[in-house]
Formats: structure tokens, sequence, C-alpha cells
């Protein structure tokens, strides 16, 4: 494995927002398949390079998984012998430096690619956060994007919504409030959400509760949405002073949940 191969992985995957932890083999004594300085790069669901396999591998990609699922932000060192125990047969003993890298990075899902959405992506994009943008009109996305957005061009935006991960942040900008309301349904229906931003009136705000009230949901989970999204004091009707709005409140809701976790 050259150093440059595992380096441009990591690059790639710090990029996007995605945790990892780095392996690194740091010594080994007898009999180990491969090296001292070998690399493997785990997230929660990807394995990139290895270790040499077997249950070492396995041990390790355990080990590493649980960091990622606890918010690890030491390293760890651990020392593996590779005999029967182990269910391996190299007879040897290795040693293994595990180091989580990157911060989490809120997900926000932004739907409707019309002049707001351009122009809260936008402000977006300069944020540490990674972004998925979705539209029913592909002809509505810029040709290049930022390398933390994910464009997904779907003639039934709705349906994507149980697709996103829990804890993300959704901002519904679409030009149909019929499909604002489908999407709003579907968003309040999982409610594992931690930011829900609806674009719209006051007058569309109280029909639309009377409707998803309809619909069974609770009122408590109706005071979870915010609409008129955006932050009240931030006036104007033009594009970018709609998204600046937004984007304001997006990074009040982020920074008070950080505080809480912290």
């Amino acid at each position: 494995m050259r150093t440059d191969d595992w380096i441009t992985r990591l690059h790639d995957l710090q990029r996007r927002g995605e945790l990892c932890v780095v392996a690194t083999l740091v010594e080994n004594q007898g009999s180990t398949p491969r090296d001292a300085g070998s690399k493997m790069l785990i997230t929660a669901d990807q394995i990139f390079f290895t270790l040499g396999g077997g249950n070492l591998e396995f041990q390790v990609t355990s080990i590493a998984r649980e960091m990622l699922a606890s918010g690890a932000k030491t390293s760890r060192f651990e020392r593996f012998s590779l005999g029967a125990r182990l269910g391996q047969c190299c007879g040897g003993m290795a040693s293994v430096l595990l180091e989580p890298l990157g911060q989490p990075q809120p997900h926000v899902v932004v739907y409707g690619a019309g002049h707001v959405g351009r122009a809260l992506v936008n402000i977006l994009s300069t944020l540490p956060c990674r972004i998925t943008w979705v539209d029913a009109r592909a002809s509505e996305f810029p040709v290049v994007v930022d390398p933390q957005i994910t464009c997904i061009v779907d003639e039934e935006p709705e349906g994507t919504v149980p697709q996103m991960p829990a804890g993300s942040y959704f901002i519904v900008l679409t030009h149909d409030h019929q499909l604002d309301f489908a999407l709003s349904e579907g968003i309040l229906k999982r409610g594992d959400f931690r930011y829900f931003g609806l674009i719209g009136s006051e007058t569309k705000r109280k029909r639309f509760d009377y409707r998803l009230s309809g619909k069974g949901i609770p009122e408590e989970q109706l005071a979870r949405m915010r609409c008129p999204v955006g932050l009240p004091d931030v006036r104007g009707k033009l594009p970018a002073e709609i998204a600046v709005a937004i984007a304001g409140e997006f990074i009040a809701a982020y920074g008070a949940h950080s505080q809480v976790v912290s």
C-alpha cells in the first residue's frame, strides 16, 4: 500500500464529513500477516485497506466501530496474540493503534432547488456540514456542486424522507404546497429529526397544523415544525435574504444541540 493511497482516502472521508478510525499496525513480533506501518481505515459501514484479514481484522474493526458509536475522542492501543485463541495460526504478536479522526458534522436535507433553495445551499456549503439536496427537476441543480453536497433527483421526493439518517436537519422549500404537505407529514411521523423548517406564511402554518393533526400527528410534534422558517428578525423577501434567515436559524439549532451534547 502506497502512503498516498490511505492519505488520499482519509482526505476524501474528512472532506465528506465522515467519521473514521485509522488502525495502524505499530509493532509486530514473530509471524504476522502484514508488516508494521500497515493501515486500515474503518467507518461505520465501510473498510478501506487491510491489516491482513482474518480474526485480527475482525477484532480491530469491532473495536473501531465501538469507538465510533460511542463518540470516542482518544486513541486506543491494543495487543493481539495471533494464536489459536484468536483463530489465526501465524503465531506472532500484533500491536495496533486505533485513532478516531474527524468531528461529527450535521446532516442537512434541503428539499427544493428553486431560487431560495439554491441561495440557501450556497450558504450551507461554506459551513462544516453534509448536505443532501432533493428535487424532482434535474435541470434545477447546478452543473457542478461542492463535494459535501449529494444531489438527488426523484419524481416523488417525499419517498426519500425515510432514507435520510436519524438526527438530520430538514428544510423544506419546494414550489408545491401539496408536496410540502407530504414531506411535512413524512418528516413529522418519523420524528427523529433534530430540526425541521418549512417555508411559508402564518396562514400556511395554521392550514398545515389542521391537516396534519387530522393525520394523527400530536400537538407536541407539530410544535417542533418551524414555519415560517427562518430567524424572524432577519427580514426581506429576496431569495438571498430568506436564505440568510434560514441559515441563521439552522446554525442556532445546531449550536444549541452541540452545547447539550458537550
